[in-house]
């Protein structure tokens, strides 16, 4: 079985109708693990013995018509706190950790009956954009192996696309759900921030990350997203609002009269031409199914990277001081006191990219440089917000490209971070406002053949328009259905 060649509403029928096992799907999932590893290098920890075991229960309890997920093997994005099974965030100074709780998201697709086969690559405490600052391996992409996979939820897109499986989970905070996924040739979900429960998710920027899937359909997306979108008491940011039925609603979807917003910022000359041509290509099918599209503004866009690098890594820099060899974790050896540890903990447990951030957000929030950086950024960080307001008073979604440029070589920003940092460019406004966006596959470069993603904002809480939205797209396209050389057909 290939993952990329079925979906999850035919397994579940599969597994009712008992024609498949969960073990079986179990044992497949491992399988094509085991072929793809060496070359794509995705995964952190495989779960083997306990995805079996539980797929075995399933199997001998049955699985009823109304356990959509149950069965189902997905992965999970090493950021995310499994009970039992080491949760690094891809940093050494986490490498032997074991959390003695799950995620919420984890207990919910427990109860969903899901299998978990494992914890996927990224960059170490998802500080990154193409999955080359793990503090273990770099994890490649499968439609090339020479380039990236995007990041910092790289080895959790890269999994969907080499057929491992079905869906993956993710964490958003500056796009790192949605720049993988485009890089990917997947679908990939970033909720309105509140929607998910951020309990037993590791902290990179608490007002910034967000939960969500990587999925090779709309769909399967929709489905897993009603399975872990909720109000939770374990976090005080979670929203306390209904979690409609977005899969369901599906078929009603339609773009007829759909009004669509195209930012300047989304499809200026600052996107490669490439890009730029399937993005509008993209936008004129969208014309041709009954949307009407005006070019629009997002005047602040600019500011959002230096800003959001100021906001996220002042963040990051708190959140991070929780590592310091003494509670659990990494300690270095040959320390002559307590200050010593802390030192020299932290230099050797954290990579360059971490501790880059931690000195600026440090300096950020230092006396005497908060109102000159960090007040300012936050007051950018509204304008952002606002720009987006007033666009949503006369549109319903905001449709651009997902990223400047296709998948890029290793090697070919990782020495530059400030050309790093502006690969997200295009989906950190987004983060900046909370609101709910996803990347849909739409084309390929004439390039050089890979993966282009269109990206769809939407109001808050209105993930509902984004799924239809993509829904409609996809079922009148075939570019969801192109599968990467190590995932199916070439």
């Amino acid at each position: 079985m290939n993952f990329n060649e079925t979906n999850i509403t035919d397994l579940h029928n599969q597994l009712v109708n008992g024609e498949v096992s969960a073990t079986e799907l179990t044992k497949e999932s491992f399988k094509q693990i085991k072929n793809t590893e060496d070359d794509v290098q995705a995964f952190l920890t495989l779960n083997e013995e306990a995805a079996l075991k539980q797929a075995a229960a399933l199997d001998q309890s049955g699985i009823q018509d109304d356990q959509i997920l149950a069965g189902i093997p997905f992965a999970t994005k090493d950021m995310i706190s499994t009970k039992g099974l080491r949760t690094t965030a891809a940093s050494k100074i986490l490498k032997d950790f074991k959390p003695i709780y799950n995620a919420t998201v984890i207990e919910n697709l427990n109860h969903a009956g899901s299998i978990n086969v494992g914890k996927t690559n990224l960059d170490e405490f998802a500080m990154g954009s193409s999955t080359e600052n793990s503090g273990f391996k770099p994890t490649k992409n499968p439609w090339d192996l020479t380039r990236v996979p995007g990041g910092s939820s790289g080895g959790s897109a890269a999994a969907v696309a080499a057929g491992d499986v079905l869906a993956a989970l993710g964490t958003d905070t500056g796009g790192s759900i949605r720049q993988p996924a485009s890089f990917n040739g997947i679908v990939g979900m970033k909720p309105t921030y509140g929607r998910v429960s951020r309990w037993g998710v590791i902290a990179f920027a608490s007002s910034f990350d967000q939960v969500g899937w990587l999925t090779k359909n709309v769909k399967d997306n929709a489905l897993l997203m009603e399975a872990i979108s909720g109000v939770d008491h374990h976090d005080m940011t979670s929203a306390n609002r209904p979690v409609p039925h977005w899969a369901a609603n599906l078929d009603q979807a339609s773009v007829k009269g759909l009004k669509i917003a195209v930012p300047e910022e989304y499809v200026s000359d600052a996107i490669d031409e490439d890009v730029r041509e399937v993005v509008q290509a993209a936008l004129k099918h969208y014309e041709s199914l009954g949307a009407t599209i005006d070019t629009v503004s997002l005047p602040h866009t600019k500011y959002g990277v230096s800003a959001y690098y100021i906001l996220a890594s002042s963040e990051a820099s708190s959140n991070l001081q929780r590592y310091d060899g003494i509670r659990y974790g990494f300690r270095a050896d040959d320390f002559k006191n307590l200050e010593d540890v802390y030192v020299r903990t932290r230099t050797e447990g954290f990579g360059e990219e971490v501790k880059r951030r931690i000195m600026l957000g440090t300096f950020s929030l230092s006396a005497g440089f908060y109102d000159a950086y960090f007040n300012k950024a936050a007051k950018v960080r509204r304008l952002i917000a606002d720009d987006f307001n007033k666009v949503f008073e006369d549109y319903d979604v905001i449709m651009g490209a997902t990223d400047a440029s296709t998948a890029f070589p290793f090697g070919d920003k990782i020495t530059d971070p400030t050309k790093m940092y502006m690969n997200d460019v295009l989906t950190i406004p987004v983060n900046m406002a909370g609101l709910p966006a996803m990347s849909l596959p739409a084309g390929f470069s004439k390039k050089d053949g890979m993966p282009v993603g269109l990206q769809i904002i939407g109001k808050p809480f209105d993930e509902q328009t984004i799924y239809d939205a993509a829904y409609a797209f996809e079922q009148t396209t075939d570019f969801h259905k192109k599968n990467a050389k190590l995932g199916g057909q070439d």
